[in-house]
């Protein structure tokens, strides 16, 4: 088969160093990709989110599958752009992928599907959203409506703070048009839990569960980012519990989809609150997360690649998907100044050293090549991941994985997985 991966981040590495190995793979293109990349496949300077641009190369390189990383691509069309071209891409329509692109949908799915969420209200004008608040009090989590790269929610645990997101969010337009309307909703008390399935109409096969640690500082602290790191699996989140939670969050959902008409297929990840009273859905993403995708797939010992293709045709019950039983760390280094303005230009070695470390990988996202040294190029710039069969012993190989990057302005968070 001849594949196009979009993307170019850690998430897009991880999926391409799967790709590569697969023996129904005949010649991978990824579009832009990054220099850790490069030997994995021919790269294509065609941005994420060009999807005329992305559908053209997938005509002119005879492509059969595409294969989507980042969630901007699917929001704007691209599985509908490849559809019309008779190309087949593992990702959901337009319609579908509403369900990241728009909180209130996603709101609205739920109920509709009686799925457990939070209590929530829409808000179009920041004078309405405010008064709300004042008159709900505090804890209280404000979403941005639309895509914010992860980075449009905020828990807010006063009032005033909760009224600062909403001018910064609906006012100042920190996230641009994603913030022309806002999510209220109560804050849910528990841990917090990424579930993550291939799915294909009403058909859902578990994939696996990860911890994100979304906050820049040690202790779950400052600001939120991207994501600076991921354990595979969540302690005390097994696999039992994890089918449960997708009988109860998932597939209820594909269900209420299809029933609309627009049907999923691609990779779901629910973002779970687990509670005393069970799990809740916080929100969908249909996409691998970043960092989580790094420290799942570094376990995946079955195929990728028939995979994706058979939920791309709809037809989920062929594939075969097999993952170790390993632990796994991710710990993500990032760019001095992340999540405000990163440093750019620091130049980057070590990999090799790193991966020479028993069960590391590193993946690159934010690097580019100048002079021919990497160098800094972006926020979150490198995952390092490490698989084990425990999580002590996982995060053991990471940090010592981390500790072989020499990078001058690199920054991490030392106690990723530190609590399993």
């Amino acid at each position: 088969m001849r594949v196009l991966l979009v993307g170019s981040g850690g998430r897009e590495h991880a999926l391409a160093a799967c790709l590569a190995r697969s023996p129904q793979l005949d010649a991978l293109f990824i579009a832009p990709g990054n220099p850790g990349m490069a030997s994995l496949g021919t790269l294509l300077p065609i941005r994420a989110d060009d999807v005329p641009g992305l559908v053209e190369a997938a005509r002119n390189m005879r492509i059969d599958l595409v294969v989507p990383g980042p969630e901007a691509p699917l929001v704007a069309g691209l599985a509908d752009a490849c559809a019309e071209a008779g190309i087949a891409c593992a990702g959901p329509t337009r319609a579908a992928a509403a369900l990241e692109g728009s909180k209130t949908f996603t709101k609205e799915v739920a109920d509709a599907a009686r799925i457990p969420t939070a209590r929530w209200e829409r808000f179009d004008a920041p004078a309405a959203a405010i008064e709300f608040i004042r008159r709900r009090g505090a804890p209280i989590v404000v979403k941005a409506d639309g895509l914010a790269a992860g980075k449009g929610v905020v828990v807010a645990q006063t009032v005033d703070e909760a009224v600062a997101a909403v001018e910064d969010i609906m006012t100042d337009r920190a996230f641009g048009a994603a913030g022309a309307s806002v999510v209220i909703e109560e804050c849910l008390v528990g841990e917090e839990v990424s579930l993550f399935a291939f799915c294909a109409d009403e058909r859902a096969v578990l994939i696996g569960a990860a911890r994100d640690h979304k906050r820049i500082g040690e202790g779950d602290t400052g600001p939120n980012t991207g994501g600076m790191g991921a354990i595979a699996p969540p302690p005390g989140f097994d696999r039992a519990q994890q089918e449960r939670a997708l009988d109860l969050t998932v597939r209820p959902m594909l269900d209420e989809m299809v029933r609309r008409g627009t049907p999923f297929r691609g990779i779901i990840f629910a973002g779970l609150m687990l509670t005393a009273d069970g799990p809740r859905l916080i929100e969908y993403n249909v996409r691998f997360g970043d960092p989580e995708a790094q420290a799942l797939l570094i376990r995946l010992q079955s195929d990728l690649l028939p995979v994706l293709d058979a939920l791309a045709h709809g037809r989920l019950d062929d594939a075969e998907i097999v993952f170790s039983d390993d632990a796994s760390i991710s710990v993500v280094l990032a760019a001095r100044g992340y999540p405000g303005k990163p440093v750019a230009g620091g130049r980057i070695g070590g990999i090799d050293r790193a991966e020479a470390v028993p069960g590391v990988r590193v993946f690159q996202a934010g690097t580019a090549e100048n002079d021919g040294h990497l160098v800094a190029a972006g926020g979150r710039v490198l995952t390092v991941c490490a698989h084990a069969p425990t999580a002590e012993e996982a995060r053991e190989l990471a940090y010592q994985g981390v500790a072989a990057i020499e990078w001058d302005d690199a920054i991490w968070r030392r106690d990723i997985g530190l609590t399993a």
